[in-house]
């Protein structure tokens, strides 16, 4: 069915009709209700083309990516964060637009994306602490949310993020209570703001018990299972070894379980492993226990919360930014226990 055929049903002109499906203000709300009733009968779809002609809008979001595999963001997590977006968009008519670009062409693709007008809006990924991508959105005028925060921004913008900090002090001083001095922590790439975030929390969960960081028992790189697994080899073999590990992602954190084993010691007896898991949907913590200790968010939510936020700034330009800070949950597992007797007393 077309929108000609579908007027001359409900004996109202085409424009009228096409008004009142695209939620134009000066259509009757008596009218649209009726309008959108005989289009949901009658199984019709507005010509999506024709739709974004109407009304100056592409439907569309965009995320782009960087090709390079150091990219913090180009990870596992991402396609739970897609699959909660995805639901919002499906439910307002919205369609992504995915662009993988090489690195140094970001610039280049947005301002393609806005001139072009393919997306009505964009998300940006794995901010980094001085992020020059915020200001070019905001000087092209590309309506767009971060999922994370630049701590080293000024602009006012929509953000979404993790409390990072407040994650990885509450983590620290979950091992300190269990006993542990000697805690290592394998961060992220210290350039993303999530990471920096992450060591502040850890050292300042430190300084207050009065216990001094030691830069041997502190990594950031890639967070890969490779990554944890070479890190913790490196660090057993020190002359005074780390008896805990605090872990920026749960991937990383299979490389220490590893690691851990091949040493022949036990995970939560001899060594113990607190890692920050993102509930992945596809990757469980375990069943009725968890396998890890954890620091916890959804980032399923995430992608759903975000994009609404979005959704919300493309239909008011007028909206202030939004900010959102999720707390996490500390969900204690088999991966954790008190530190051995031997290096309480050292």
């Amino acid at each position: 069915m077309n929108l000609k055929e579908l007027s001359h049903i409900l004996g109202l002109s085409q424009t009228t009709v096409s008004r009142a499906l695209n939620g134009y203000p000066e259509v009757k709300e008596a009218t649209r209700k009726k309008v959108l009733a005989a289009a949901q009968a009658h199984n019709y779809s507005p010509n999506t083309r024709a739709k974004s002609l109407a009304t100056g809008r592409s439907n569309a979001i965009g995320h782009v990516i960087p090709m390079a595999t150091s990219h913090e963001m180009v990870n596992p997590i991402f396609g739970d964060f897609i699959s909660g977006a995805g639901e919002v968009y499906s439910k307002n008519n919205y369609e992504m637009v995915l662009s993988i670009v090489e690195d140094g062409r970001e610039e280049d693709v947005y301002r393609a994306l806005k001139t072009r007008g393919t997306v009505d809006g964009v998300i940006l990924h794995g901010p980094k602490m001085n992020d020059t991508r915020i200001a070019l959105l905001d000087e092209i005028g590309l309506p767009f949310v971060v999922h994370g925060r630049a701590s080293g921004i000024d602009l006012p913008y929509s953000w979404l993020d993790v409390n990072n900090r407040s994650a990885f002090h509450r983590a620290s001083d979950f091992l300190m209570d269990l006993g542990h001095r000697r805690i290592a922590l394998l961060n992220g790439l210290e350039t993303m703001d999530f990471a920096h975030r992450r060591r502040r929390g850890y050292e300042d969960a430190l300084a207050a018990r009065s216990i001094p960081t030691d830069p041997a028992l502190m990594r950031s790189e890639e967070m890969t299972e490779t990554y944890g697994y070479t890190a913790t080899c490196k660090m057993l073999a020190l002359p005074c070894p780390p008896t805990a590990f605090l872990v920026s992602s749960f991937i990383s954190a299979l490389g220490v379980r590893r690691a851990i084993e091949e040493h022949g010691l036990q995970m939560g007896r001899d060594i113990s492993i607190v890692t920050h898991d993102d509930s992945l949907s596809y990757l469980t913590n375990g069943a009725d226990v968890p396998i890890f200790t954890a620091t916890r968010s959804s980032v399923r939510e995430a992608g759903r919360s975000l994009s609404k936020m979005l959704l919300d700034q493309i239909d008011d330009p007028t909206l202030a930014p939004q900010h959102q800070l999720l707390e996490v949950e500390l969900t204690v597992g088999r991966s954790t226990g008190p530190a051995p007797v031997a290096a309480q007393t050292a």
